[in-house]
């Protein structure tokens, strides 16, 4: 029987042993990108448990910062109380379309390392698609952000030492909010002291679509490049947005280079923008942030340094 799909298969499979034989190093790169690029779209935000947290440590769950259910963060603080301690607001990844505020990664490892050094830690989620679009999104952080400092106080927290962070889809909302800092502001935001980017899913959104992409960039971005620039927060950065520290996988093909790019244009801006490499998968970045080694300590001395 005339199977075309089975013919088609196997003029597929004979046009990749011809390519692999005519170029075996170059195949080999090949396919270990591909590779790191699906393990990089299953890390972004799979199902796992819900985070543990010490007896030690205080946990308010489900604030509203809006209407929606999603519209909700989770504070963790010192059970002793703390007074004027500075404040991590935290983005979880995920793709824009899943993920969750209380998963281990997101909150475990961080949680256990700053809350006992007196800091109040905040993480949060926000609309996923297809209810919200990335900016939309970034809105939803905006909020957030604005609705933790007025209520700061009450945990302890000081509203003037916030810092934003984010990893991979969150850490793509943070910088979006961060590159442009006036919107947040003249809704009522206080300046934010800076922002940590755990391995942004992308810095720019038009290089990251004109070029090889996860199926994850179309879902949340489409096909318009208008659309594109207003996402991207390479081209929304602006003078005067606060100090960043750009944590990239070199793991990763595109996050190294476009962590560098978006460090040379914030440069050219005056904008203070440091970029960490890390030979750490994506998952990685975010996992193991709070856990003792070099990787922990460079974060640490970049908050420590824009906090003053």
């Amino acid at each position: 029987m005339h199977n075309p799909d089975g013919n088609r298969q196997r003029r597929i499979f004979l046009a990749m042993l011809m390519m692999a034989a005519a170029n075996p190093a170059a195949w080999s790169q090949g396919l270990r990108e591909r590779r790191a690029a699906r393990r990089d779209e299953l890390d972004e935000g799979d199902d796992e448990a819900m985070a543990s947290i010490s007896p030690e440590v205080q946990a308010i769950r489900d604030v509203a910062y809006g209407r929606d259910n999603a519209q909700r963060f989770d504070v963790y603080l010192p059970r002793r109380g703390v007074q004027n301690a500075p404040v991590i607001l935290m983005a979880h990844g995920g793709g824009w379309y899943r993920g969750d505020k209380g998963m281990r990664s997101v909150v475990a490892n961080k949680v256990t390392h700053w809350v006992p050094q007196g800091y109040v830690f905040i993480s949060t989620n926000y609309r996923m698609l297809p209810d919200a679009d990335p900016v939309e999104q970034a809105e939803d952080l905006r909020r957030a952000l604005i609705a933790a400092q007025r209520q700061a106080a009450s945990w302890g927290g000081d509203p003037s030492k916030f810092i934003l962070m984010g990893h991979s889809a969150g850490a793509h909302l943070a910088a979006l909010v961060s590159a442009a800092p006036e919107r947040a502001l003249r809704q009522g935001a206080q300046p934010w002291r800076g922002a940590v980017l755990l391995d942004s899913a992308s810095l720019d959104v038009v290089m990251t679509m004109e070029g090889r992409h996860l199926p994850l960039h179309d879902r949340a971005f489409g096909g318009d490049p208008v659309f594109w620039r207003r996402a991207s927060p390479w081209h929304q950065l602006a003078a005067g947005a606060p100090p960043m520290l750009v944590v990239a996988s070199s793991e990763r093909r595109s996050a190294v280079p476009q962590a560098r790019r978006f460090a040379e244009k914030a440069a050219s801006l005056g904008v203070r923008m440091q970029v960490l490499e890390e030979p750490l998968s994506h998952r990685q970045i975010n996992e193991q942030l709070g856990t003792p080694g070099s990787y922990t300590s460079a974060v640490d001395a970049f908050i420590s340094g824009v906090l003053g």
